[in-house]
């Protein structure tokens, strides 16, 4: 069974902005990682950290559609696939679309899994509205788990 995981959101941007926010580190920290050493591109590994959090992820870009898709694998030791889908609509905005896939748990830990990549997802795209929309960085990530809970357990 395949198991995965699909949020999605609508920016009032064009697809080719929302497209290059995922494209571009020095938009995407605003919203998601805050360090990456570089842009990604087909067949290159680019590097993702979340300083806050003292983790990292390498990310291997498998297919880039330009304003239409992006696909990447990541996660250790278990890969993980994410695709990113962009839809012009008619008013000019863009539906995005995030999906991750590739799942190996079982029982519980699969449905820690997809809860935590669901959750994840949904508040990366809504910091992306947000960013892209209002120009405001709500720090969605970095205030997700403060220290102090995180001490005590999530």
């Amino acid at each position: 069974m395949n198991h995965s995981t699909e949020t999605q959101m609508q920016i009032r941007k064009p697809a080719a902005e929302v497209f290059n926010a995922f494209i571009d580190p020095a938009i995407t920290t605003n919203f998601w990682f805050t360090k990456s050493s570089g842009k990604l591109e087909i067949g290159k590994d680019v590097k993702w950290e979340w300083e806050m959090y003292n983790v990292s992820a390498t990310v291997a870009t498998k297919e880039i559609v330009p304003n239409e898709k992006i696909v990447f694998e990541w996660g250790e030791p278990e890969r993980r696939t994410v695709e990113f889908s962009f839809k012009s609509l008619s008013d000019g905005s863009t539906y995005v679309t995030a999906k991750e896939y590739g799942y190996r748990e079982t029982g519980d830990a699969l449905i820690a899994a997809i809860k935590d990549s669901t959750g994840g997802f949904t508040t990366v795209l809504d910091g992306l509205k947000a960013w892209l929309e209002h120009g405001i960085n709500l720090n969605l990530i970095g205030d997700k788990f403060p220290k102090e809970v995180m001490q005590h357990g999530k």
